[in-house]
Parts: structure tokens; sequence; C-alpha cells
């Protein structure tokens, strides 16, 4: 089973030129995660999906939906998004997943050419969670330097919680620490 997952992540990695318009991978010191994002910044959707893999064979995947266009905030040129992002989960006694409500915005610096700041968050109530979940929250705060024309480099935070739905159940981080990682637009 496990070579399975493994040989379907290398292929999908593989595959993405063809169909992608970025490829995203990021490490935290227990986790790797690979994100494919389907169109380009100009366009007005943004459709996306990714994988993560936690220490501990815990198994994360999502699949992103966006509305998407370009705005200022003061005088920094922003991307923004709003819409959903559904999560779903594995770990060995438990799953579960939830769709959130929630955006994005990526600012350039323009007096630094090649510098951006993103942040994302989506939060799902209870609502709209299911299996073991009671409601997720994920967020992910980064810093890209763009070093060549269709690569950057970037470091960040990410975190994703879960409460689960058991009475007196602590919530549970899924993912959570400081990561770094690269981005190559295709």
């Amino acid at each position: 089973m496990k070579i399975t997952r493994i040989s379907a992540l290398a292929l999908s990695l593989a595959a993405a030129p063809v169909f992608a318009s970025d490829l995203d991978l990021s490490l935290t010191n227990d986790s790797v995660k690979g994100q494919v994002n389907f169109f380009g910044t100009q366009d007005e959707l943004q459709l996306g999906a990714g994988y993560t893999y936690h220490e501990g064979s815990r198994h994360i995947g999502n699949v992103d939906f966006h509305a998407q266009g370009r705005t200022a905030l003061g005088n920094l040129p922003t991307t923004a998004g709003i819409g959903l992002r559904g999560i779903a989960w594995d770990d060995d006694q438990v799953d579960g997943g939830a769709v959130g409500l929630g955006g994005f915005a990526t600012l350039n610096i323009p007096d630094v050419p090649g510098l951006s700041f993103t942040g994302a968050l989506h939060y799902a109530p209870s609502i709209l969670s299911f299996g073991d979940s009671d409601d997720m929250t994920s967020v992910e705060l980064r810093g890209s330097y763009r070093v060549i024309r269709n690569a950057e480099v970037f470091a960040g935070y990410r975190y994703l919680n879960t409460e689960l739905d058991f009475r007196g159940s602590p919530d549970i981080n899924l993912d959570e620490g400081v990561m770094a990682g690269m981005k190559i637009f295709f």
C-alpha cells in the first residue's frame, strides 16, 4: 500500500507540467507537501490539489477552488482569492475532513523585484465538517523570492488544526510548523 501511494505521488508530480500552472513543494520538520495549481495568477479562477504526508502515517489531501483577481493594498500590487478549500485526512484510528471557507492574498513588493508575501486562511465550522472532525482551521503564511523567471523559493509557517468530534477530546494539530520550499512555474 505504501509503495502504491509513493508511485501515485511520483506519477502525478511527473505529469504536473502537462496540465498545471505551478508546482509547489514544501517541507516542515514533520511533513512534506506537494501542491499543484492549474491556472495562473492572471486567470479569474484558481483550482488546485495537494497532498501532505505527515510523519506517523497521517495523510492529508486538499482541493482548492477560488475566484481570484488583481487588486492593490495601499501601493502594493496584490493577487487575492476568495473560495473553498476541501480537506480530507486519515490517521491510524481516526479520519475526517471539512470544506473551509476563506481565501488568500499575495502582496508583491515593487521596491524589491521578486519579493512577495502570501497569507491564506480557511475555516470550516462543524456544519461543514465530516468524519471525526468537528471544525477545522487552516492557516499558511510565507515570504517568497523569485530567483529566476520560472522558480521561487519560500519560507513560512503552516498550521492545520481540527477539533475531534468526541466529547471531551482536545483539538489536534494535523500539520504545524515552520516550512521551506520551492515553487516552479510552467
